[in-house]
């Protein structure tokens, strides 16, 4: 299976955002959509509302447009922040009465909130979940479908 590039790019950035301390749902510029976007918070105006997926006057005449972002439109990408920030526990969109979890930047969380994000991006791309490791214990007759070669050092 070939993986498409905006797929690709996007989950080398969300892997290495990661692992590098460098997500943060409450952060424009490091939040899923701000690490597929480079880093850069200008897509916040695609939406008046950080995890709305009402698309504001410039997100509409963008979308209108057919403009994408890194290969993404500003619906998806919307869409691609509510599914992160919903999976990490917040209550969209963003706003000072609305619950939110009580570490934003516990690994769990945001390794939830990645999770829901790789399936999301998976979903557009028309694709199995890439994280999906069910396959790998699937049985037949009480043996293992797929095996695989274990070298012990």
């Amino acid at each position: 299976m070939k993986t498409p590039k905006r797929l690709e790019l996007a989950l080398i950035k969300l892997y290495n955002a990661f692992h590098n301390d460098e997500l943060n749902p409450e952060c424009c510029s490091a939040c899923a959509v701000g690490n597929i976007l480079d880093n850069h918070d200008s897509w916040k105006h695609l939406s008046d509302d950080h995890g709305s997926t009402n698309l504001s006057y410039v997100g509409r005449v963008h979308q209108r447009l057919g403009r994408t972002f890194n290969g993404y439109t500003p619906l998806e990408l919307l869409l691609i922040e509510k599914t992160f920030l919903e999976a990490c526990g917040f209550t969209v969109p963003l706003n000072h009465y609305n619950p939110k979890p009580n570490n934003t930047n516990d690994k769990d969380t945001l390794f939830n909130g990645l999770c829901a994000v790789v399936s999301y991006l998976c979903e557009l791309e028309n694709i199995n979940n890439v994280m999906d490791y069910s396959k790998i214990f699937e049985y037949e007759n009480e043996n293992p479908v797929y095996k695989f070669d274990v070298i012990y050092q």
